[in-house]
């Protein structure tokens, strides 16, 4: 057999059981990439019209082309919508309905009330606008997505990908009226790596605009990729991908015809043909078997990576440059700050100061500066970096970016203009101000926030330490959920984890948490159960705390419960103004979120349900709740200082007034 054959043939065989290898997770590659938002609107027609645009779509998904568009209410020009979907050329029909259905519920979190938006996923793109975008090219606004590492031989590598996209457009562009506007590529560019290119348009494009839309967006890509092993641009109307890895589904692509090539810097040459071909296979062979295995396993590490956040990457540096876009230097910082003045301090949480800053071009922000004995170490700073940057609700604390310098470790967030809950629930000066119609709006907030962080995220979060402090208010009193370091990422299937290193506020933390390290969903009801409470009484959990420690603020809510005495508990200064049915709504989630067994805790879905006011939803009355804090003798839990601590004392002070949190390097 020559050699060209049996390299052929190994070829061949490499890439048919890559293919097979990416085409068993290819599917599951479904994973957010970002999104815009602009003009916000609070016209109820308006939103509800986009409800329908989506459901619409989310129907007509499974069609063969993996577009369409549609209308509703175009006869009225202020609340008419215009939606659409495009999906992958290489995706199934069943794919497509999941993504379309995954992004039109993330977009409504992340947009709530956008008049205009775009939500790209891996394998789907969704949009919608208050005027009509159909027919027409467009190339803003545009996402550029380059691969961080670099390549080998880039001026060679860069004319291979110019000529390999090009070659492609007239293909995309020229497809017949009612086809994908979509084509694939692969060249050779060494013995062991091939390019994949892959470019599609919206199908209501015409040739030429198509054609205009591509060619944009390979500039854009040989710009911005220039060098790199991969890149993509998004464009409202078109896509352009290349990769040195197969990531589309071969089956249901057709590349294009190959460009013919020159043989690479370094290739194999006719001076080895005299090489007996038995040599070869014996040398070649195990080679391409051990490249073959080793290309699987990390492709299905990347795809775990992107699925679950890429937050267990052994390098930390990894991490950081996924979000190394979001990077302040320390000077930037420090004038923001006025060199952390104490005139802009705001205040101290349990990792370190937080102030108050002013960029160049005045936009307010938070500045959180963790201190070198706070607790929180790279591995925390990382995950709060990376979780935050992940999550995007309204509320929810928004990270606007970070700072990593020598010594120092500071997260930038938005500014809240009204500091915390706790300021407002618990300065008696100030307590007034918190009206009782203002606590139900915060309590449905804080639900909503936490409803997305376990159900509607990419990711399933346990954010273990929900409470007043980490509870921020903005200038219209709408709650956003802070402070993501001890935050506990999730498996899809995951219910429960375990831990020996404990992290949160006592006072906050579900029995099954503090005394065995078991959380879960169940033990941020619990955290919830709590505030809950707090924000209905006004009142501390701990203030109930008397020098004995005979009763909480739960075992108070019980008794008044169990006499049919429940609004008893409500904030003295409220007694006046409020509604019935919404207290005692919330006093009966509360202690049903406190109850010991953490089973007979309600599902978030539940309570957000029962705050919406959904008569149909029936929780069962709560039962006496956990003890947890009867009194000195039965109590054997550690009190909380400010200061972290390795090992918990299975004797130690049995009550604590301190709030501050405490936390442990655990690497998430």
């Amino acid at each position: 057999m020559p050699p060209s054959h049996v390299f052929m043939m190994l070829s061949i065989l490499g890439c048919l059981g890559l293919s097979l290898c990416l085409n068993l997770s290819s599917e599951t590659e479904n994973f957010y990439k970002n999104h815009t938002c602009n003009d916000i609107t609070t016209n109820s027609i308006y939103q509800s019209n986009i409800n329908v645009v989506f459901s619409s779509l989310i129907s007509i998904a499974t069609n063969d082309l993996g577009y369409y568009n549609t209308t509703i209410g175009g006869q009225d020009p202020a609340t008419a919508v215009y939606g659409s979907f495009q999906c992958r050329g290489d995706v199934t029909p069943e794919v497509c309905q999941e993504c379309v259905k995954n992004a039109s519920a993330n977009v409504q979190n992340i947009c709530p009330y956008a008049k205009i938006s775009i939500i790209w996923y891996e394998l789907c793109k969704l949009r919608y606008s208050n005027t009509s975008f159909f027919g027409k090219m467009e190339d803003s606004p545009q996402l550029v997505v380059p691969n961080t590492e670099n390549i080998t031989e880039p001026d060679r590598f860069m004319k291979l990908l110019a000529d390999t996209l090009n070659s492609s457009v007239a293909p995309a562009a020229n497809a017949p009226s009612g086809a994908k506007k979509f084509a694939t590529n692969v060249a050779t560019f060494t013995d062991f790596l091939q390019l994949y290119t892959l470019m599609q348009c919206t199908p209501d494009l015409s040739s030429l605009a198509c054609e205009l839309c591509l060619r944009g967006a390979i500039k854009d890509l040989l710009v911005r990729s220039n060098g790199k092993k991969g890149g993509n641009v998004l464009n409202p109307s078109c896509n352009v991908r290349h990769e040195l890895y197969l990531f589309y589904n071969i089956q249901t692509a057709s590349p294009s015809p190959r460009p013919i090539l020159s043989p690479p810097t370094g290739a194999v040459t006719r001076k080895y043909d005299h090489i007996k071909s038995l040599t070869i296979v014996a040398i070649v062979v195990p080679i391409s078997i051990v490249l073959f295995l080793v290309g699987c396993f990390l492709l299905r590490r990347r795809e775990a990576r992107k699925k679950y956040g890429a937050i267990q990457e052994q390098s930390g540096e990894n991490e950081i440059t996924t979000v190394e876009s979001l990077q302040f230097d320390l000077a930037t910082i420090k004038a923001a700050t006025n060199q952390f003045s104490v005139d802009y301090r705001l205040g101290e949480g349990g990792f370190g100061e937080v102030y108050k800053g002013i960029l160049p071009n005045g936009q307010e922000i938070a500045v959180k500066r963790l201190s070198t004995n706070s607790g929180q170490g790279v591995e925390e700073f990382k995950n709060e970096i990376v979780l935050v940057a992940k999550l995007q609700h309204r509320n929810l604390v928004r990270l606007l970016g970070f700072c990593s310098e020598g010594q120092e470790k500071i997260l930038v967030y938005e500014f809240v203009q009204n500091k915390s809950l706790d300021h407002f629930l618990f300065d008696s000066d100030i307590q007034v101000k918190l009206d009782w119609s203002s606590r139900y709006k915060i309590i449905c907030g804080i639900a909503r926030g936490i409803l997305y962080l376990h159900h509607d995220s990419r990711l399933k979060i346990i954010h273990r330490d929900l409470k007043a402090s980490n509870v921020l208010l903005d200038g219209e009193m709408n709650p956003k959920i802070s402070d993501f370091g001890m935050a506990r990422i999730f498996g899809v299937d995951q219910t429960q984890g375990n831990t020996r290193r404990i992290v949160g506020t006592y006072g906050y933390m579900a029995p099954e948490y503090a005394m065995h390290g078991q959380f879960s969903e169940k033990s941020d009801m619990y955290s919830l159960g709590v505030l809950i409470l707090e924000i209905v009484a006004g009142k501390k959990n701990t203030s109930f705390c008397q020098s004995d420690c005979g009763e909480n603020l739960f075992t108070y809510a019980w008794k008044h419960w169990r006499d049919g005495t429940p609004e008893e508990l409500l904030d003295s200064k409220l007694r006046g103004s409020y509604s019935r049915k919404e207290v005692i709504t919330c006093i009966h989630i509360a202690l049903r979120c406190v109850q010991e067994d953490p089973e007979e805790r309600p599902t978030m879905q539940t309570i957000f349900l029962m705050l919406n006011g959904y008569s149909s939803v029936n929780m069962p009355l709560p039962q006496e709740p956990a003890f947890f804090l009867h009194s000195r003798a039965e109590l054997n839990v550690p009190s909380v200082t400010s200061e972290s601590s390795n090992q918990l004392p299975s004797n130690s002070v049995s009550c604590s007034v301190n709030e501050v949190s405490i936390t442990e390097l655990y690497p998430r």
